[in-house]
């Protein structure tokens, strides 16, 4: 499933006007994340802003941050039963209902964001995407494509796998099931609960987001150790999920709207980000956070761990296996291209 709309061609929809019949008014969108949140709350802000300017003001949607319509975890339910009309999420949130989307949202080890988007929107990705959602009554916009992530907070070093041994760590999707596999052991916690989970020692460490959406939660003034490469998460997807019902009243004409608007906002989630990344990490240093890579040893084994957990899942769900192999065979093919294409690093890096 591929959507494209070329500028002339989102004037000449809006000049149609043909009305969807859901359209009449805002209608409310449960997030997943904090109102506004850095990156992560304004990729919904930014979708829904451009959606109604498309539309010149007939497509609107105010989104709500997590816990104000429906408590984060029930955000895919709600949308799903009709109780919520739509919603703005990390797509491997549900992967405890779909475990397809688990390895959608966020594949360990895999491919970057270039790839990912390739994948996503010149492959099968969108055509699986709402495979899985359709027996839930779903339909994703894949609008939302988050950069590499560090691999999170610590106030323990970690040399090797032994580090990991009983520690109480936050971290979403397949990443937690890695981490239990070598001995950690991993929760899912909202977003506006991290601060105070770590702080009062329920757990020992998280991993979340981007650096500049980790300061706003605060979590530098109380974890001296900020690890990278983020192993979980090379790229990964938020989306805007709507019920199928409210999507199906909405005209083929304004359909088009919310794919031109969801492409802009990808594209716009990947440009603002590698600058000021570095820019909150300098900050992060001043506060005496340590910035380190991970041991080679234990990225070694979490590899290893990555491949185990994926091919075991592979293994027992048929939609997991077929969207593994499609990621697989993806990434495989362009890095043909990527390895033709490599450049010798210069004397200056």
């Amino acid at each position: 499933m591929k959507r494209f709309l070329s500028a002339a061609s989102c004037a000449a929809l809006v000049s149609v006007g043909v009305l969807g019949a859901a359209n009449a008014q805002s209608i409310e969108v449960a997030s997943t994340f904090a109102k506004n949140q850095p990156y992560l709350g304004e990729g919904g802000e930014f979708f829904v802003s451009r959606l109604s300017e498309l539309s010149e003001g007939r497509i609107n949607f105010e989104i709500y941050g997590a816990g104000e319509l429906v408590p984060p975890f029930e955000v895919f339910d709600a949308v799903s039963s009709g109780a919520v009309r739509a919603g703005w999420d990390w797509v491997g949130y549900w992967a405890d209902r779909i475990p397809a989307v688990g390895l959608i949202g966020a594949m360990p080890f895999g491919p970057d964001p270039l790839t990912f988007m390739s994948w996503m929107w010149s492959g099968e990705g969108l055509e699986l995407l709402q495979r899985a959602y359709e027996p839930h009554n779903v339909v994703a916009l894949p609008c939302h494509l988050t950069a590499a992530e560090p691999a999170g907070w610590f106030n323990v070093e970690l040399n090797n796998t032994a580090d990991l041994q009983g520690l109480r760590f936050r971290i979403s999707g397949l990443g937690g099931r890695v981490m239990d596999r070598l001995g950690a052991s991993t929760s899912l916690i909202a977003g506006g609960e991290l601060y105070v989970s770590l702080e009062r020692g329920r757990i020992d460490g998280l991993e979340f987001s981007l650096p500049v959406v980790d300061r706003s939660i605060g979590v530098y003034q109380i974890a001296s150790y900020y690890y990278f490469p983020g192993w979980h998460q090379p790229a990964s997807w938020n989306s805007f999920i709507i019920n199928r019902d409210v999507w199906d009243g909405y005209s083929e004409h304004d359909q088009e709207l919310f794919w031109a608007a969801c492409r802009e906002t990808v594209m716009n989630s990947l440009i603002t980000v590698a600058a000021d990344q570095v820019e909150v990490l300098r900050y992060f240093e001043e506060q005496g956070v340590e910035v380190r890579r991970l041991p080679d040893e234990l990225l070694e084994a979490l590899q290893e761990a990555s491949r185990e957990v994926i091919e075991e899942t592979a293994a027992t769900d048929e939609l997991f296996r077929e969207v593994y192999e499609s990621l697989r065979d993806h990434m495989e093919v362009e890095q043909v291209w990527f390895n033709l294409q490599h450049l010798p690093r210069t004397a200056a890096e």
